[in-house]
């Protein structure tokens, strides 16, 4: 059923959206799961461990961004995408990226097209750097 082998994890906590997106990334042949708090990515990737995560800078407990850095630190092969819809978060990103870490960021909504075409991108990378 997953024609490339390939993972996605999106983390949103606009369940509709998260749902959507996982939706759109197994049609096209990835294998896909949606999560809706950093804390629940966290759980999850103790036993599936994605390529690629998109993850809403804007979540309850823990934010999209310090995910990101966690996840990094954690799957360095995991390429990430942030997405957002809010402008507030350029004080995060400027932390994040004083720190080192810097992120591609989609705005909401972001039309499926988009994300799947930056997903090919950044896991295309992935496959290039092995």
């Amino acid at each position: 059923m997953f024609e490339n082998g390939k993972r996605v994890l999106i983390v949103d906590d606009e369940r509709l959206i998260a749902d959507t997106a996982a939706m759109i990334f197994a049609v096209r042949g990835f294998e896909s799961r949606a999560v809706y708090s950093a804390e629940q990515a966290i759980e999850i990737m103790s036993q599936w461990s994605p390529h690629l995560a998109i993850i809403d800078i804007r979540l309850p407990g823990m934010n999209g961004i310090d995910l990101a850095i966690w996840l990094k630190s954690e799957l360095p092969s995991c390429k990430v995408n942030l997405i957002s819809g809010f402008m507030d978060a350029t004080e995060w990103l400027d932390e994040a990226e004083k720190a080192g870490h810097s992120f591609h960021v989609f705005a909401k909504p972001t039309p499926p097209t988009d994300l799947l075409r930056r997903g090919d991108d950044l896991l295309l990378q992935g496959e290039e750097a092995c």
